[in-house]
């Protein structure tokens, strides 16, 4: 009998609360629902560092990045899990629209056999033909010249010969993933497929039957890519038009990621194929104050994500894992449960597996993530979360069982509880990086548009 196939769903910016299996009301998911009831369930995962690449770098190595790996290609040392996995005998495919992994310097697609780069997200410089939309209904003048409102012009541009449901970058996505395991299932060897869907990440702008979360008679700007930060600027009704959008397109990224997993379902691929499913983060929508990933919202609409790994045989299927696991611990995860644990020996992470198997109570007392070139750390157990901020800004501590919404800052009742979580941090986690205010656009905006 030959191994466990291993198929990855990677769902960009996915808040955990839109997710129907853990808790998400306004959205309804029934296809990743449905594949949580046979999974394993865990309930305090977390990404080391911040944002998307360093999440992938540590997903593909089992190597933490935070604090000291940025925003980076890997290199020619890392040791990825196409490049194991194709040791073991194993074809290697990597299918993704996330424009950042396709950079030719990035080196993302290191040790796959095929990979596949969908163009054209959010501003992806794909396309340089001029669009058709007026700008002005999509940007406020608090827009006017940021630069998310170059990225929307891109993206605009990119998508100007989109027609169908079936031309949106997660169809085409999940649309790519059905034709290669279709091409690899009778294969003699298994096979390592990772699927990067970079929805539901911003621009939201989901296909019309799906954006049935928004108020049909708002009159507002269409504000698919808000800018960073505070959002003040925005007005209520303006505010929560957006997270319809996005709720729109986390309905959109479900139907299509249900239609790939039902497709492994006809081709009987399920019995022998470990699925994982999760997202590299989630997305601030205005929970504190700000919208868009930034260095200071390091709190759980960010911070918490949905993990779910199905064992083929539907072992420990429905079982709710609340120790902390961390990013770098998913590697070491998928390789411990095919019997690759030595594989795994040089790893930061560690297998959570062990978790499910009751072979250990917890793999570590806090998790540690934030920004590289930020100083704002997180630190947090499983019932408080510590922010470390940076002077004059004051810390912050919240009781996560009795305010899981983190509203309500009790670090002056609590002294003795933050001083433990910041005393976690020592000096590798809280030594100066170069200050960068913009930190979320150095990462999305390689490089600007010529100055008029």
């Amino acid at each position: 009998m030959k191994p466990y196939n291993v198929v990855v769903i990677m769902l960009d910016s996915l808040r955990r609360d839109h997710v129907g299996a853990y808790g998400g009301v306004r959205v309804k998911t029934p296809n990743i629902d449905r594949l949580a009831e046979d999974s394993v369930l865990f309930d305090n995962a977390y990404p080391e560092g911040l944002p998307t690449i360093p999440v992938r770098t540590a997903l593909f190595t089992g190597q933490r990045t935070l604090p000291f790996r940025p925003w980076q290609p890997l290199e020619r040392e890392d040791v990825t899990a196409a490049e194991i996995f194709s040791a073991m005998g194993y074809v290697c495919g990597l299918i993704t629209d996330t424009y950042h992994l396709a950079r030719p310097d990035m080196n993302f697609h290191k040790g796959f056999h095929s990979f596949e780069w969908i163009r054209g997200q959010e501003g992806d410089p794909y396309i340089s033909a001029p669009h058709n939309k007026n700008i002005k209904d999509y940007i406020k003048p608090e827009m006017e010249g940021d630069p998310v409102a170059w990225m929307l012009e891109q993206y605009f541009r990119n998508t100007a010969k989109r027609k169908g449901e079936e031309d949106y970058f997660c169809a085409q996505v999940m649309g790519n993933a059905i034709e290669w395991v279709e091409g690899n299932a009778g294969a003699n060897e298994p096979f390592f497929l990772w699927v990067d869907s970079f929805d539901p990440h911003e621009p939201w702008d989901p296909p019309a039957k799906y954006d049935v979360y928004t108020d049909p008679n708002y009159k507002g700007k269409r504000l698919l890519h808000p800018k960073y930060g505070p959002c003040d600027w925005m007005t209520s009704e303006e505010l929560e038009f957006v997270r319809g959008l996005y709720a729109g397109e986390v309905a959109f990224v479900d139907a299509w990621t249900g239609r790939f997993l039902d497709r492994l379902r006809e081709l009987g691929l399920m019995e022998n194929t470990i699925i994982a499913l999760l997202a590299d983060h989630g997305h601030p929508h205005g929970d504190h104050g700000s919208i868009m990933k930034t260095d200071r919202n390091l709190y759980s609409e960010l911070l918490r994500i949905p993990l779910m790994i199905r064992h083929p045989e539907k072992k420990y299927a429905g079982k709710r894992i609340k120790p902390l696991v961390e990013t770098d611990d998913f590697l070491p995860t998928i390789l411990d449960m095919l019997g690759m644990s030595r594989e795994t020996l040089a790893m930061h992470g560690k297998s959570a597996w062990r978790l499910v198997t009751g072979d250990e109570e917890k793999l570590r007392e806090v998790v540690i993530t934030g920004y590289y070139e930020s100083r704002h750390r997180c630190v947090r157990d499983e019932n408080w979360s510590f922010i470390s901020r940076v002077d004059p800004e004051p810390d912050e501590l919240y009781n996560l069982q009795e305010d899981p919404a983190e509203k309500v800052n009790v670090l002056e009742k609590y002294p003795e509880k933050a001083e433990e979580l910041w005393s976690k941090l020592g000096v590798i986690f809280t030594q100066k990086r170069k200050r960068n205010l913009n930190i979320q656009l150095r990462y999305e905006v390689q490089h600007t548009p010529a100055e008029k």
